[in-house]
């Protein structure tokens, strides 16, 4: 055992896009700042942010029915859709900065455009869709999205979805040619090159133990060396917790009353994977469909083509699944071990409210191939079973706590921060958007833990994220002046160029 002490200004937990981007942002606002970050496992973006273990839509409401709800009165809301694309703006343009500033060089390596559609099948889904496309479409930052129930068109758009499609059900899409497809463990891997270079000590195989405050108001973090079992310890003045799934056991940790009543609701995930080049080639969209009933919103079914490596993929998903593990990498003991006395009455609740999904997600790991293939079929009619294999995606850790709108043991969809009063630790936990919308949750942990830095900060935020603190919605000209600027700097305009061309 080693009792290595050492001291630093900042500590990231967990080395995924969230640290990656709130360490790149840091460094350009305090470069002198010293930042250590600790990844259990042997390198960058290997939980969640990695390509194989999310679906890399760049979420930004464009074709993601579970963002934009349908109210009793037959109105449909935008008002998410409308939250989650201005902040995925926000991603765009620090990404774009990062590539003027030749910080990052290839974004192609990470970010590709794509169209993004919704297909439904149904008269009753048609008919949502069509009043989704009316509310959306109005709206700058949705402009340029099409609508069509004709066959001949959707076979333009999803050929390899209209072939062979012999049900006379009504099927209606739109589609909108300003989606991207995004590479985030790609992305994480380049940020830390980067901050590698900017001499931020990353120490991978290291697990961080414990929390606590010091007397003299500091953070300390018992860290094991995974490769030799040696002990550190590790003191800052501000530690950031973005370890996805096992982030909710350091909040506890960590004492703070903030973090009392939260719990962690694990979801797991299998994508299939099409090993085809010629069923491959036939797709060239993100086609997002709509939620059985009963199915949470991250089990939204999706045929997605991805970027990987530079290489065209077909996947589809996600079938959702159970385990008690937060990561994984974790343990089967995950979930109990989350459980605490200030908790336990706000899991219990939940226990009872989400017995449906519960179920659901039982019977969803039970699924045979088979199985899993006729629900392929509902959007690939002619798919072959031995063109498909089975991925295991990432794990999610859903936040469970009370609110007033849903009361006791609440499941949230959603990403959340959690930080303490006075600022000196804040805690990640959720899911989806996440990723997409790091930049803007990061600069709201910078909002929230160093207000007294902010005046002095402005001026270089603004100059990373143009549009910081402005509704996009209600400036449209500004809107498609960034967006047009984005698409440019991250290649997204000539890329769709030469893809058309292909």
């Amino acid at each position: 055992m080693s009792n290595i002490q050492k001291q630093t200004d900042v500590i990231l937990i967990g080395a995924g896009v969230m640290s990656a981007t709130l360490g790149s942002l840091l460094k350009e606002l305090a470069p002198d700042w010293e930042i250590t970050v600790f990844e259990k496992l042997a390198k960058a973006g290997e939980e969640s942010s990695n390509e194989w273990n999310n679906a890399g839509t760049g979420h930004s409401a464009l074709c993601e029915l579970n963002y934009t709800v349908e109210q009793p009165d037959g109105s449909i809301n935008i008002t998410k859709a409308i939250k989650v694309n201005e902040q995925f703006q926000l991603s765009r343009q620090f990404w774009s900065y990062l590539v003027k500033s030749k910080l990052i060089s290839n974004p192609h390596d990470f970010i590709m455009p794509l169209p993004h559609t919704s297909m439904v099948q149904g008269e009753k889904n048609v008919a949502f869709l069509q009043k989704r496309f009316k509310a959306l479409s109005n709206n700058p930052l949705f402009q340029g999205m099409e609508y069509s129930e004709d066959p001949a068109k959707l076979k333009e758009w999803i050929p390899l979805i209209m072939e062979g499609r012999t049900s006379d059900e009504p099927i209606a899409a739109t589609k909108i040619d300003s989606g991207t497809d995004v590479n985030f463990g790609a992305l994480t891997r380049m940020l830390f090159e980067h901050l590698e270079k900017k001499d931020v000590v990353m120490n991978y195989n290291h697990g961080v133990e414990d929390i606590k405050r010091t007397a003299d108001g500091l953070w300390e973090l018992k860290v094991r060396d995974i490769e030799n079992g040696r002990i550190e310890y590790h003191t800052a003045k501000f530690v950031f917790i973005g370890g996805g799934g096992g982030s909710l056991h350091l909040l506890q940790k960590s004492g703070i009353p903030e973090g009392k009543g939260i719990g962690g609701f694990p979801v797991s995930g299998l994508f299939m994977v099409c090993k085809n080049p010629e069923v491959i080639a036939k797709h060239h969209a993100k086609v997002y469909g709509k939620a059985k009933v009963g199915a949470p919103p991250m089990s939204v079914p999706h045929l997605d083509t991805r970027f990987i490596d530079n290489k065209k993929s077909l996947l589809f998903g996600p079938f959702a699944g159970f385990s008690p593990k937060f990561l994984k990498t974790g343990s089967m003991m995950d979930l109990i071990t989350s459980v605490k006395p200030s908790n336990v009455l706000t899991m219990l609740a939940a226990g009872v409210k989400e017995i449906p999904l519960t179920k659901y997600l039982i019977e969803q790991v039970m699924l045979s191939h088979e199985k899993r293939m006729e629900e392929l079929r509902e959007f690939i009619p002619n798919a072959k079973s031995e063109d498909w294999d089975i991925v295991v995606a990432g794990q999610r850790v859903q936040v469970i706590k009370d609110t007033e709108a849903g009361g006791k043991g609440t499941l949230q969809f959603g990403t959340e921060v959690v930080s303490a009063a006075d600022g000196s630790i804040a805690c990640l936990l959720g899911a989806s958007p996440g990723a997409s919308t790091a930049v803007h949750v990061m600069l709201d942990v910078i909002n929230r833990c160093f207000p007294q830095h902010i005046k002095e900060w402005e001026p270089k935020i603004k100059e990373m994220v143009p549009t910081y603190g402005i509704s996009l919605m209600e400036h449209p000209d500004l809107f498609h002046e960034v967006h047009a600027a984005t698409a440019e700097t991250l290649g997204l305009t000539e890329t769709k160029q030469q893809l058309v061309n292909s």
